[in-house]
């Protein structure tokens, strides 16, 4: 992955360079979480809501797709969609992490305080952002200096 930053960075403009280095830190992100997700299920779901079907299963199905989306962030072809999917999730996972924090569910190594779920549950919309920016999907707040709008390429 360093290989493929390094390349990014010696031809990027810095708009593209910002967004690059913020695909490689949310597909890493992403990448832990989805192997997390694989490796020990049982701590994600002590804080599923009651109310999500077939909860293992979902766990499990959620840390596979972690890991193909942050392989495909990193890909030209996929990137966009993958940012759509990102923020989406985000956004789905949101009622897990008001649990999390609400029913005070200790999951060694986090902190169980609001010291830790405080910022987590208010970093939740960033989140979202940045799956959408760093995919381009959305040029927010920033916009390109150029006369169109960026293709979805990007």
């Amino acid at each position: 992955m360093s290989r493929v930053l390094v390349r990014l960075m010696a031809s990027a403009p810095a708009s593209d360079l910002t967004r690059a280095v913020m695909r490689c830190v949310l597909a890493a992100f992403y990448l832990t979480a989805g192997i997390a997700h694989l490796w020990v299920p049982e701590k994600l779901l002590a804080i599923t809501p009651s109310w999500v079907p077939f909860a293992t299963q979902v766990v499990l199905i959620t840390g596979a797709c972690e890991i193909a989306g942050a392989i495909a962030l990193m890909t030209r072809r996929l990137r966009w969609w993958a940012g759509v999917a990102f923020a989406f999730y985000a956004l789905c996972v949101w009622p897990a992490n008001i649990k999390h924090a609400l029913e005070g569910i200790d999951l060694p190594p986090l902190p169980n305080s609001w010291l830790y779920h405080g910022p987590r549950l208010a970093f939740q919309p960033v989140l979202i952002w940045w799956a959408l920016y760093c995919a381009g999907v959305i040029d927010w707040p920033w916009r390109r200096k150029q006369g169109g709008s960026a293709p979805i390429g990007d």
